[in-house]
């Protein structure tokens, strides 16, 4: 039969499909339009499953917030190419992924990829996209975090969505959240986690094996110094507070005021506030790494 240009742009608008896979999806269909989708869908799993082994390093991350304060989500989604990251299009996806995922109680990526979205789901979306970008398109990263107790969640993307940053910092009173001078704070530490990049809360989150690794760096720099061995490994744990004061973000100096610690300003804070003030977890985000 006979294709219309009026069937072909109606397939086209709720596919974002280019028009001549339109056209050829419902020729091949005669003209029914929800079989020329699911066929399109099928071939979207077929190019997407040929693209999926091209690097995908490129791309954007996105965070939302409740209304409230309460939650907080944070996404990356990859593709091949800087230009395709900047389009316009892809910035639309990436915003209307999140905008569905934020509105789900998806916990976790894989629960992320199986929210509904239209009459599939997040991962068909994806590859759908991926026919009409062309491009390897990844939904690689997904993160939610929702208080835990008394406290407010807070956002912040850098470098127009290279870096992106969840934080959860907790209080004792209800009504500190609402303070100017909490959400100046919450400002800040987002603001510092996506210059400083932390590699942990604490010490405790930082891996042995890259303490080990650090370690073993120090012994070498000082194995022909001709010290005594209980000397060297004193002198070793004094090198691991600068490493630690490097790497884990309530021993960093703040970026604003080099010479006060992150649990410096908390305390600080804390105290001009009237409440104890803790950062409990926090995620940072930079495309491809």
């Amino acid at each position: 039969m006979a294709i219309t240009a009026s069937q072909v742009k109606e397939l086209r608008e709720r596919t974002n499909v280019g028009m001549m896979e339109c056209k050829k999806a419902l020729s091949e269909t005669n003209g029914d339009l929800d079989a020329a989708i699911k066929l399109l869908r099928e071939r979207g799993e077929l190019k997407a499953a040929k693209k999926a082994d091209r690097d995908a390093k490129e791309g954007l991350v996105a965070a939302k917030l409740s209304a409230d304060g309460k939650t907080g989500v944070m996404v990356e989604v990859n593709c091949e190419t800087d230009f395709v990251a900047k389009n316009d299009n892809f910035v639309a996806f990436v915003n209307e992924l999140l905008d569905t995922v934020a509105s789900s109680d998806a916990q976790d990526l894989e629960s992320a990829l199986a929210v509904s979205h239209g009459d599939s789901n997040v991962d068909a979306f994806v590859k759908a996209k991926v026919i009409e970008l062309g491009e390897n398109l990844q939904f690689s990263r997904f993160i939610r975090f929702d208080v835990e107790g008394e406290g407010a969640i807070a956002s912040y993307i850098h470098l127009g969505g290279k870096v992106g940053v969840l934080l959860e910092v907790g209080c004792d009173k209800a009504d500190t959240p609402a303070q100017a001078g909490f959400q100046d704070l919450v400002k800040d530490l987002t603001l510092h986690i996506a210059a400083a990049a932390p590699a942990g809360l604490n010490r405790e989150d930082i891996p042995a094996e890259l303490v080990e690794a650090e370690k073993e760096v120090f012994r070498k720099q000082m194995e022909n110094s001709g010290k005594p061995a209980d000397i060297i490994e004193k002198i070793i744990t004094g090198k691991l507070g600068k490493f630690y004061s490097e790497q884990c973000l309530v021993d960093q100096g703040f970026v604003k005021e080099p010479d006060t610690s992150i649990s410096g300003l908390l305390e600080a804070k804390g105290k001009e506030l009237g409440d104890t003030l803790t950062i409990r977890r926090f995620a940072r985000f930079a495309v491809g790494s």
